[in-house]
C-alpha cells in the first residue's frame, strides 16, 4: 500500500482523485484490510496543518484522541479522554471517531458545542453541519464552534461485549446580546443521538422540566438519572457566576 501524506488541500484532492483511500489511524479498517486486502494507494491527512489544529474554538480532524487537551473546552476533552484504551487515543483520530466509528463518541459533545465542519468535496473545501456529516460521511478536514461558557461529560459504565457506555453531554452558551443563556444536551443511547436545548433563564429545575417534555424525558431511568446530574453540575459550573 502506498500511503500519499499531502501538506495542502490541492494535494489530498488529487491523490482521491487517483483513487487514494481515505485513512487516519487506521484502527477501524485494520483488521478488514487485514482479512480482505490492503488498497493500492491511501491518503492521510497527517501533515495538513489545517487538519492538525487544535484551539478554543477549532479541532482538525488528523488530530489523535489523545492530543485532545485542555485547549478545547471541557466537554470535548472530556469524551476524548473517554474512548477505548491508551493505545486507541494514541492512534485513532477525531475524524474517524466522528466519521467512521458507528460509536461517534465525540459527536454528543460537538453537538453541544453546536460544531460545524469544514469538509472535502471533489471539487473544493466546504462548510456544513453535522447531521450532513454524519449522513453523508465526506471527508473531515475539521470542526469549529463557539466557545460556551461552561460544559460537561459523563459516561456510565458499561458491560464488556455489550452496547456502548450511556453518555450525556451538556453546554452552556451565551443567547444573544440581553445576556440569555443556552443549554445544549446531547445523548448516546445505544447507538442513538438525541440532542435537544432549554433556555437557562428560569433556573435549573426549570431547565429540567422542559427537557422532561423532550425525548429525553422517554430515555431508561439510570439514564434520565445520569442527565438530571450532569445539567444541574453544568448548571452551577464555573462561567455562569
Amino acid at each position: 500500500m502506498l500511503l500519499s501524506l499531502p501538506t495542502t488541500v490541492s494535494g489530498i484532492q488529487q491523490a482521491l482523485a487517483e483513487g487514494a483511500v481515505p485513512v487516519g489511524g487506521a484502527t477501524l479498517v485494520w483488521a478488514t484490510w487485514q482479512r480482505d486486502g490492503f488498497p493500492e494507494r491511501a491518503v492521510s491527512l497527517r501533515k495538513l496543518p489545517e487538519a492538525n489544529v487544535v484551539g478554543r474554538e477549532e479541532l482538525g480532524a488528523a488530530v489523535l484522541l489523545h492530543q485532545v487537551d485542555d485547549r478545547v473546552p471541557e466537554v470535548l476533552r472530556r469524551a476524548a479522554g473517554s474512548v477505548g484504551t491508551g493505545a486507541v487515543r494514541r492512534t485513532a483520530t477525531v475524524g474517524g471517531n466522528i466519521v467512521g466509528s458507528t460509536l461517534r463518541c465525540l459527536l454528543p459533545a460537538a453537538l453541544v458545542l453546536d460544531a460545524r465542519a469544514r469538509v472535502l468535496a471533489t471539487d473544493r473545501p466546504y462548510e456544513t453541519d453535522l447531521a450532513e456529516l454524519v449522513a453523508k460521511r465526506p471527508l473531515l478536514l475539521g470542526l469549529h464552534w463557539r466557545a460556551p461558557l461552561t460544559s460537561g461529560y459523563r459516561k456510565l459504565p458499561g458491560d464488556a461485549g455489550g452496547p456502548p457506555p450511556f453518555v450525556v453531554a451538556a453546554a452552556v452558551h451565551a443567547d444573544g446580546e440581553d445576556g440569555g443563556r443556552l443549554l445544549r444536551v446531547a445523548v448516546r443511547d445505544g447507538y442513538d443521538v438525541i440532542s435537544e436545548s432549554a433556555d437557562c433563564g428560569a433556573g435549573t429545575e426549570a431547565v429540567l422540566d422542559t427537557l422532561r417534555d423532550t425525548p429525553l424525558g422517554a430515555l431508561p431511568a439510570t439514564a434520565r438519572e445520569a442527565v438530571r446530574a450532569q445539567v444541574t453540575e453544568t448548571l452551577a459550573g464555573p462561567g455562569l457566576g
